[in-house]
């Protein structure tokens, strides 16, 4: 715990987020800011789901998939130390070794593009997290084709405060963080400084070292926010975060136990630096927004591809280590207007919003394998460049059309030390219509088309994979993969959004059908090696078309003062219509079945929460969740399945004007369930690498206990 020193003494000095001892009467207004103007939650004609900061720190989450697993038809994929993957409604990546990647779940925190990079997500001093599903074809263009998780953390207050954290848990977890706000110069310039550190041993035992350690969480953040109210109609934001994420990652065992064998653990780290700057101005009747951010990332992810040790098996085994180190540096900048004043034509009220939009990404890539006859390094540049547009009409007093269009100019540059180069390129365009009806201010019906889109790509570990099979049916199957085309979605929904008995109940429900057009879908390439174990190679390839189509249910309930409900659901139907690869045969998995007419991966066919908080008075309360999903499969490339689970978690606590403290427990009833799978392959030569399914643990239970502090 090398940095439990550096804030032992921060730790005295803190807050709560908010006193239980102010009982609640009504439900508050949500306010979601991922779209072009800050939206009402319920009178948004979009399916989305809102965690607030408060309700974060009561399910004791520390990351993004402690969250997320509350929020229905949104899964993800391990395989990393923390989740960096995400999938809404069926869609989305499951992980990343050489392939560039375009992703499909889009990650915004503060703005600032973490895209494929959910590891720095950490939930400390995090205002809301918001999850917009369907394609954001208008707002975020390739990288929200399934959707979009939208993270905003605190902001600077006029008012000072101070408040700090600390929590012990198992497995020797420790978590401390510091946040201070206020006014620097008054009237003027107000700050936020947030600083966390959390440390943990994991929950993975290596019995060849004897060590409990090998998966262990060393993770620090810290942010700092400076706002400047230059005149009474225009401020400047800047924001300057920096994460460094030290991780182990040790999570295979060879005879599925969940304790490793590993002689060379690996690792799963990331440093990463960015700045934001964000200038809003208020003309006459137009707002103008200018936002401009720089992301610097180092990242490394490693592993012991054995999972074993020299000498488990001398006459049969191998040993290898492969490690991926990539530096990525990200560039946006955007340019917006918007009206602030409703524009009257043909007798009809019109709010509007424009602008234009840039991303660079610049990523290098080293890859050092022990079957690799030299280092693999490889460039890849990106350049998307958009214009967008959304119009809203109000077509009388009860009907209100939504507009919106944007087209995007992505131009793309891959490189590698084998001699290949590629440059694909091409124009692609979103866009959305919706037609909401709403009689009064407590409920809303719309009906919205929607289209999203992902770009187009190459598959570096086919162009640079030469000479790894001389079977001539494995070289063919290599060289129709070698490039992907880009995928088109068209989103069909029905939704309807109502508050009743004075605003303590809530609803929202959407009904969702999605058509997919040369869809995107990772694969993976099983090559056998001469001594009879597996090396694979990972794709992207276009299945000829998909659907996905289902429903989501959210229920907020505020029944009394003391009392409170929650409840949700997901239903998600997915299959492949038709897969055939480039040569037009029929695409099969690890085990020679065919994927045409079988579910999609990581789509489980219903997820759900329930949970209910009760208040005893005097800051007292009592807080249980349950959560759970249904069977999916973990990948495309193979059968094996993820059985359905339930998890429960408890929290017991008191909550004063100046203190917290909390008893928490996840996963109360220690329940085993899974969070990746690899398929059928061998990998243990003490069986003679005989082909069986290997599978990564998610969370046991943890308790802990938390404390929060406010000096002012």
């Amino acid at each position: 715990m090398k940095r439990f020193t550096h804030y032992l003494l921060l730790s005295m000095v803190f807050s709560p987020v908010a006193s239980h001892a102010q009982l609640n009467t009504e439900i508050s207004e949500i306010l979601v800011t991922a779209e072009f103007r800050d939206t009402p939650l319920q009178l948004q004609s979009t399916s989305t789901s809102v965690l607030t900061g408060e309700n974060i720190r009561q399910r004791a989450a520390q990351d993004l998939k402690d969250a997320l697993q509350s929020v229905p038809n949104v899964n993800f994929a391990s395989g990393t130390s923390r989740p960096r993957f995400f999938q809404i409604r069926g869609i989305g990546e499951r992980g990343q070794f050489v392939e560039p990647l375009n992703a499909s779940v889009g990650l915004l925190v503060d703005g600032i593009d973490y895209s494929g990079m959910g590891i720095p997500s950490t939930l400390f001093d995090i205002d809301q997290v918001e999850v917009l599903r369907g394609p954001q074809g208008t707002l975020h263009g390739a990288n929200a084709l399934a959707g979009l998780i939208n993270v905003r953390t605190g902001e600077p207050q006029d008012e000072p405060e101070m408040r700090m954290s600390a929590t012990y848990a198992e497995y020797d977890t420790v978590e401390l963080g510091i946040v201070g706000t206020g006014p620097l110069v008054s009237d003027s310039l107000l700050y936020r400084l947030a600083v966390s550190s959390y440390e943990s041993d994991g929950y993975i035992d290596n019995d060849f070292l004897q060590t409990d350690d090998v998966n262990n969480r060393d993770e620090f953040s810290a942010r700092a926010k400076l706002r400047w109210l230059v005149d009474t109609e225009s401020n400047l934001d800047v924001t300057l975060a920096y994460a460094d994420i030290d991780n182990g990652y040790d999570v295979f065992s060879l005879d599925n136990s969940g304790d490793t064998l590993s002689d060379e653990p690996g690792r799963d780290t990331l440093e990463s630096t960015t700045l934001g700057v964000a200038w809003a101005k208020a003309l006459s009747g137009v707002e103008m927004e200018a936002r401009v951010s720089a992301a610097a990332s180092e990242s490394e992810y490693s592993f012991d591809v054995d999972w074993a040790f020299v000498g488990i098996a001398p006459e049969l085994e191998y040993s290898a280590f492969d490690r991926y180190t990539r530096d990525r540096d990200s560039y946006s900048a955007q340019l917006r207007f918007s009206s602030s004043e409703d524009l009257v034509f043909l007798g009809r009220e019109h709010a509007w919003a424009t602008g234009l939009y840039y991303l660079g990404d610049r990523e290098d890539l080293l890859r050092q394998y022990d079957f690799l006859a030299q280092d693999f390094r490889s460039r890849y540049d990106t350049d998307t460049y958009a214009s967008y547009g959304q119009l809203r009409s109000q077509l009388n007093d009860e009907f209100t059309l939504v507009t919106g269009l944007r087209g995007e100019r992505r131009n793309t540059d891959y490189e590698d030390n084998n001699g290949v180069a590629a440059d694909p390129g091409e124009t692609l365009w979103g866009g959305r219509i919706a037609l909401e009806y709403s009689s009064d201010e407590d409920a809303l019906y719309y009906a919205s088309i929607s289209r999203g889109y992902s770009a187009n790509g190459v598959n570096a570990g086919i162009l640079s994979s030469d000479g790894i099979s001389d079977d001539p049916e494995v070289i063919a199957s290599l060289r129709a993969l070698e490039d992907f085309d880009s995928e088109s979605l068209i989103n069909y929904e029905l939704g309807y959004k109502a508050s009743y008995l004075d605003g303590r109940l809530q609803m929202r429900a959407a009904l969702f059908y999605m058509d997919r057009q040369d869809q995107q879908v990772d694969g993976s390439l099983a090559i056998v090696r001469d001594n009879g174990s597996t090396d694979f190679i990972d794709y992207i390839d276009n299945a000829a078309e998909g659907n996905n189509y289902g429903l989501e249910l959210e229920v907020d309930y505020l029944v009394s003062e003391h009392l409170s409900l929650y409840g949700n659901i997901g239903l998600l139907d997915t299959e492949f219509d038709e897969f055939v690869n480039a040569n037009g045969q029929d695409v099969v998995d690890i085990d020679g079945e065919p994927l045409s007419g079988r579910d999609q991966a990581q789509a489980p066919g219903y997820q759900y929460a329930l949970g209910a908080q009760l208040e005893f008075g005097a800051g007292f309360y009592a807080r249980l969740d349950a959560e759970g999903k249904d069977d999916f499969y973990f990948s495309n490339s193979h059968a094996v399945e993820s059985p359905s689970y339930n998890l429960l978690h408890l929290r017991v606590g008191v909550d004063r004007d100046k203190w917290s403290l909390a008893l928490w427990a996840r996963n109360l009833t220690n329940e085993e369930y899974f969070v990746r799978a690899f398929g059928t392959f061998g990998n243990d030569p003490r069986n003679g690498y005989e082909l069986e399914p290997y599978f990564q643990y998610g969370d046991p239970r943890v308790v802990g206990i938390s404390a929060e502090y406010r000096l002012f």
